[in-house]
């Protein structure tokens, strides 16, 4: 068997693709491990102002957590007294990423699978494509994903979804604001470097800053964030960054990012 996840890098955009068709894409240990290596490169590379994640072939984005009876991964093998599971661990890494996080979701993304696209910062799907969490179908509930759920979606709906177990279409998810673009599947690639081009032209510290900022604002209480805000907005002016965007703002021309 090859590698699981595979990334491949254009320009200022670093793209990791679950490489794994034939089980719809499902997650076990090794593509973790392989969106992990991913994340963890494109962040260590002063040239990289994006990261999209998406799923090989056109049927799924990723299905969840690897059930078949021969698969490996055990995704609910857990241990309750130890936090460090796989999947708890992708999950908060994607939560503190620092760079710009877009889900290209070329097919199905159910249960852990459409956790990963609640993780991700921006949203683009082939509007045919569904969304949702069955677990209540074998007897759970999508515990590990909760969180993200809770973010990206209205309390009702979310309820909708864990206790029904079933899924809405993309466009759906997009006329609810779950997903930024729900597009036919042959424009899918179009609208991803459409969004990722009006991303990837900003300042790389505002963006690296202003998502560190607005992970901690998300929970503060309304003192607490507007301390901290004001704070950083301080810390931001002193960059290199917010120094060139001011002077080009004066000069009337394209600033030159250094992302200091």
């Amino acid at each position: 068997m090859g590698d699981p996840v595979r990334t491949e890098l254009n320009g200022q955009v670093l793209t990791i693709a679950i490489d794994r068709p034939e089980r719809r894409n499902a997650i076990n240990e090794a593509v973790v491990a392989g969106i992990l290596a991913g994340l963890d490169a494109a962040e260590a590379d002063p040239g990289v102002r994006a990261v999209v994640l998406t799923g090989s072939g056109d049927k799924a984005f990723c299905a969840g957590g690897d059930l078949q009876p021969d698969a490996t991964g055990a995704p609910f093998s857990l241990d309750p007294a130890d936090p460090r599971h796989y999947v708890a661990a992708l999950l908060r890494r994607m939560d503190g990423y620092r760079l710009p996080l877009v889900a290209r979701v070329n097919g199905h993304a159910l249960a852990g699978g459409f956790g990963l696209v609640c993780a991700c910062d921006l949203v683009v799907a082939r509007e045919d494509a569904l969304l949702g969490v069955s677990e209540v179908k074998v007897g759970l509930f999508p515990m590990m994903i909760l969180p993200f759920l809770l973010r990206a979606l209205p309390y009702r709906q979310v309820m909708e979804l864990c206790l029904t177990g079933e899924p809405i279409t993309a466009r759906e998810a997009a006329e609810a604001k779950i997903v930024n673009y729900a597009v036919p599947a042959a424009e899918l690639d179009a609208k991803l470097d459409w969004l990722l081009g009006r991303i990837v032209d900003k300042s790389p510290s505002g963006i690296r800053l202003g998502k560190q900022a607005l992970a901690k604002v998300r929970e503060m209480s309304l003192d607490g964030a507007l301390e901290y805000a004001q704070f950083m907005l301080a810390n931001m002016a002193r960059t290199a960054d917010a120094r060139e965007g001011f002077a080009a703002f004066k000069e009337r021309r394209a600033p030159l990012w250094t992302g200091e």
